[in-house]
């Protein structure tokens, strides 16, 4: 199996500005995110910005960089003009790993092709991990999936999918047990053909309302297969909080000799 990493790195962020370029144990966040790419089974890995700031600072520590367009309104469509000017084939894959997360494991980047190339039916794949708190099954920041017996996405939602009607009558302040709510993880692998497929459609009234570009795909009848996660996956560097956090993170990391 062969698959591209693409990863978008917009210089811009209202709460981390410059978030690409944020030292983190003497690297920047991006060449933190570049390096754990690498270590996929991917057989390149590509960078995709639209500031030549960061397209410097890639070049520099050794990244395959492409310079994309400012004007793009999705990483989804930062990721079509890079298999555009790669001239990449309509059957291969590409993984969106994101340009702020800087401990993802390879192990899930590998994970979230396999099963893209291992279901033709498909032509997205993600994946997501058990819910285990009820407030993040209340909070709308976290997607939750619904999935069918074959793996395959129902829906995604930030309300509370499934809604355990009996058990949150009975009992409105505890999770219940025993049901499955899943929490979506932000990691997709894509076929291109998908890719040039999905800039073309216009949003729909589901993606509208719930501000997820995954339902796009869903209402245009795009099959979005979903595994759980093979490795815990730590959330986007969103916040001064999360990056003090992975800095100490890092920090002991090379400490005790790792990396």
């Amino acid at each position: 199996m062969s698959f591209s990493v693409i990863i978008p790195a917009r210089f811009a962020s209202t709460r981390l500005p410059g978030k690409p370029l944020l030292d983190i144990g003497g690297k920047s966040m991006i060449q933190h995110v570049w390096e754990r790419a690498s270590m996929s089974g991917a057989s390149r890995v590509i960078v995709a910005t639209d500031d030549e700031r960061v397209f410097s600072a890639c070049q520099e520590f050794g990244a395959q960089v492409c310079m994309t367009s400012e004007a793009h309104q999705s990483g989804t469509d930062r990721l079509q003009e890079v298999a555009s000017v790669m001239a990449m084939a309509d059957d291969e894959i590409v993984v969106n790993v994101q340009g702020d997360e800087p401990l993802i494991p390879p192990a899930v980047i590998d994970q979230v092709a396999a099963n893209l190339a291992a279901h033709p039916q498909a032509r997205m794949a993600t994946l997501a991990e058990p819910i285990e708190t009820l407030a993040a099954l209340q909070n709308p920041n976290v997607v939750k999936i619904a999935r069918a017996v074959d793996g395959f996405a129902l829906y995604f939602s930030r309300a509370c999918v499934p809604w355990a009607r009996d058990e949150f009558a009975a009992a409105p302040d505890n999770l219940p047990a025993d049901i499955p709510f899943w929490r979506h993880i932000g990691i997709y692998a894509y076929r291109v053909s998908l890719l040039n497929d999905f800039v073309n459609w216009p949003m729909g009234q589901l993606e509208a309302a719930e501000k997820l570009e995954q339902l796009r795909a869903m209402e245009n009848g795009v099959r979005i297969h979903v595994d759980a996660a093979s490795a815990a996956i730590p959330g986007g560097v969103d916040t001064q909080a999360y990056l003090d956090a992975v800095r100490e993170v890092v920090g002991n990391t090379q400490a005790g000799g790792g990396q």
